[in-house]
């Protein structure tokens, strides 16, 4: 063959296999083949969640020691996602002395010194002597009534009830002052008991129906005035004695009989915001898992357009809680809370599911008989579980010992998270046990 000719076979061959290869380094990245995304190798299966990893809300009961009230930050730093959901005990326990002191100086006249001796007596249903809120609320209640003993500052009275103390003495040992309708008054607590039952039970409404009848029996038309540390009691105590007696009464929740019962001369009580309450104990389930801010649809709005106001509650961050705000419910404004069970305008948006997948979440109610857990809180519950796409197995226990709930507590990796209600305060060690 002729070496020209083939020399320019040679050439040829050469420019077809440059073709070939896609051309050199200045061949743009674009002429490349597409790959989709999903032929790329998976990314690795993260595995399940540890059971100490998951979300953890504590709720209604604070974890604390029953004798001091310390908090049990333990209990609450047990993980990145544990929080406490309650009220503002102390707020609310000044408000409901001030309910009951307003009462006095602005609506009562001389006839509620029912035997006329110049004393406005009452009598106090203290729900559980180791319990937060109970020792707030008594010591709010004689705080501003000016009957505690221990001091001008609600941490400093004395919250222990009527004749408990060793040495003999009563805990109370001064009289209060009031201005009725132009005339000074003294006030002065006649009886006050812890409401248990024989079985153990505290903030026992059938036992405080039971033990006005004997503080009748004692003190007769002294008492012209009954306070109560919730409405459960103050309603036993209403419906037993105090209404057939015109004696006001004053509890504590905003229970819907109570509420009710004002326009039947029921005197008074406080909402603890069960609703803002009861959203935040599953919002911030939700947003744990959710795996996004912690403020969304509590401070921040979220994308359904539900936010809270900061009148309605506080976060204390070294506490790790939530507390919501207190109201107090009177003659005056009582129909506005006639449903104790409808769930707060602000935050009753539907979240879509597409972005806010369906999760399962453990929930205990501690006392199957608490009126206020079970006719306001627990309906409540429920009303938000599904507006957040939450399938939550409820378990209600007797109110008496831990294990009627901690029993309970198990096969703990088919949730998601958990709500737990202890039933004592000093207990939540039992439930960290378990997730451990």
């Amino acid at each position: 063959m002729n070496k020209r000719i083939l020399a320019l076979l040679l050439a040829a061959l050469m420019v077809v296999a440059l073709a070939a290869c896609g051309g050199g380094d200045d061949t743009p990245a674009t002429d490349a083949p597409d790959t989709p995304a999903t032929d790329a190798p998976d990314a690795p299966d993260a595995g399940p969640v540890a059971n100490a990893d998951k979300p953890l809300v504590w709720f209604n009961r604070q974890p604390s020691n029953a004798t001091t009230g310390e908090l049990d930050m333990e209990a609450l730093q047990f993980n990145d996602e544990t929080y406490y959901v309650g009220f503002d005990a102390v707020q609310g326990a000044e408000l409901q002395g001030q309910m009951v002191m307003d009462f006095l100086t602005n609506k009562a006249d001389a006839s509620i010194d029912r035997n006329g001796d110049g004393i406005i007596g009452y009598v106090l249903a203290i729900g559980d002597v180791g319990h937060n809120d109970s020792i707030a609320r008594t010591r709010g209640a004689r705080l501003a009534l000016g009957t505690g003993k221990g001091g001008t500052s609600i941490g400093d009275i004395d919250p222990t009830p009527i004749g408990t103390n060793t040495d003999g003495t009563s805990t109370i040992v001064q009289d209060g002052k009031v201005t009725i309708a132009g005339k000074e008054y003294i006030v002065r607590e006649l009886a006050s008991q812890e409401m248990k039952n024989a079985a153990g039970a505290t903030w026992d409404a059938p036992t405080a129906g039971n033990t006005i009848q004997t503080w009748a029996g004692s003190f007769g038309d002294q008492i012209d005035l009954v306070v109560s540390n919730n409405d459960g009691m103050g309603m036993s105590i209403f419906n037993n004695w105090s209404q057939e007696n015109n004696v006001p009464t004053f509890g504590y929740d905003a229970n819907s009989d109570a509420v009710a019962a004002i326009a039947d001369g029921f005197g008074g009580t406080i909402s603890q915001h069960a609703d803002v309450q009861a959203y935040l104990t599953l919002r911030l389930i939700r947003n744990a898992l959710d795996g996004g801010d912690m403020d969304l649809g509590i401070g921040t709005p979220d994308d359904a357009g539900n936010v809270l106001e900061a009148s309605d509650y506080k976060y204390v961050e070294s506490e790790r809680s939530y507390y919501a705000l207190n109201l107090a419910i009177t003659a005056d404004n009582y129909e506005q809370f006639l449903d104790a069970t409808a769930p707060y305008g602000p935050v009753s948006n539907q979240l879509d599911e597409s972005t806010h997948p369906a999760k399962k979440v453990w929930l205990d109610i501690y006392n199957a008989s608490d009126n206020f857990l079970n006719e306001s809180y627990k309906p409540l519950l429920e009303n938000y579980d599904g507006l957040l796409n939450l399938d939550v197995e409820y378990v209600a226990g007797d109110g008496q010992s831990e294990s009627s709930i901690s029993d309970r507590f198990v096969n703990l990796d088919q949730y998601d998270g958990f709500c737990v209600n202890i039933c004592k305060t000093d207990n939540a060690a039992t439930y960290i046990a378990k997730l451990q």
